[in-house]
């Protein structure tokens, strides 16, 4: 299909609709009423070829076709009215609404210590951080940038590695005078666990063990799950069971009187990744946060270079 040049008009109608949520708020937004937004997606629809909105009468949401169509658009489109800013000579300097979606340990870690900094940087941006265990699908929910730890499963976004930090074995010394310290990762099924469900898959994380070239995978149970670092932690503390926190929150609690207990098996790393839609001129409110994001994990890399207490 040759490129039909009205289609850019009604790309500018999806995204209104999209980050809307229904014709009649996307007209008020374009000063449109709601059946010159209808017969614009209409139009757009039938450019395309295909459905983009699945409607009834109390909401609207994008079909299969529509959402692939607006992840590919909106970054062109976006990357469009940047490019016209600054070929009219525009400043280049970041503003508007920045929405990002990160884990809980990021915002604790990462964001909320340091967030006064990258507002005082960019005075014209205004930052809106959702919390959650999953990525989900950042583009249709309208996200800008994602922050997450463990491995980028594929997928059309741009990805970056910031950092990897090692993955502990610890347990608190009540916990070991009461059920005795183990001397091998393999002795670890006869002891109490505190689990941690991956969030792509809602299953305990497999417990690996690495040294040098070596690798070992341990069956692990335990009478506790829980989905949040920071409480996995405090139930570790607090001699519930033996967990596997990452080196870099350890780090972020200081001194907790933690015992490591397998040293040489903990060459396990656990990456953190940025996200983004797309490599094509990214508006620059997410240039300047990926760059933030690069300079704060940066400047945590000592972290992974020290251990808890032995």
């Amino acid at each position: 299909m040759s490129f039909d040049a009205r289609m850019l008009s009604g790309i500018g109608v999806l995204a209104a609709v999209v980050d809307a949520g229904s014709f009649i708020h996307a007209g008020r937004a374009l000063g449109l009423t709601q059946s010159g937004v209808s017969r614009a997606i209409a139009k757009l629809e039938e450019r395309v070829g295909v459905r983009l909105f699945q409607r009834n009468s109390r909401a609207v949401a994008l079909t299969e076709e529509g959402r692939r169509f607006y992840e590919r658009a909106i970054p062109l489109i976006t990357g469009l009215e940047e490019a016209a800013s600054e070929a009219a000579g525009a400043s280049e300097k970041p503003r508007g609404h920045l929405r990002v979606v990160v884990d809980p340990l990021v915002a604790r870690i990462f964001i909320g210590p340091r967030v006064t900094r990258f507002l005082s940087e960019n005075s014209s941006v205004s930052l809106d951080v959702t919390v959650r265990d999953r990525l989900g699908d950042m583009v249709s929910e309208g996200f800008d940038v994602a922050v997450r730890f463990g491995e980028p499963e594929p997928s059309s976004l741009i990805t970056r590695k910031l950092l990897e930090t090692r993955v502990l074995t610890c347990a608190s010394p009540d916990y070991l005078k009461r059920r005795g310290r183990p001397k091998s990762p393999r002795e670890l099924t006869d002891h109490e666990c505190i689990l941690f469900p991956d969030p792509r898959t809602r299953r305990p994380f497999e417990w690996v063990f690495q040294r040098g070239a070596k690798s070992l995978s341990v069956k692990v149970t335990g009478r506790f799950t829980v989905n949040d670092s920071a409480a996995q932690l405090a139930a570790c503390v607090a001699g519930q069971g033996i967990a596997q926190p990452l080196e870099l929150e350890l780090r972020g609690h200081g001194d907790l009187g933690l015992v490591e207990l397998f040293p040489s098996w903990s060459e396990e790393r656990y990456p953190l990744y940025v996200y983004y839609p797309s490599r094509l001129l990214p508006p620059a409110k997410v240039r300047a946060f990926v760059d933030f994001v690069i300079a704060v994990a940066g400047g945590n890399r000592s972290f992974e270079r020290r251990s808890p207490r032995a």
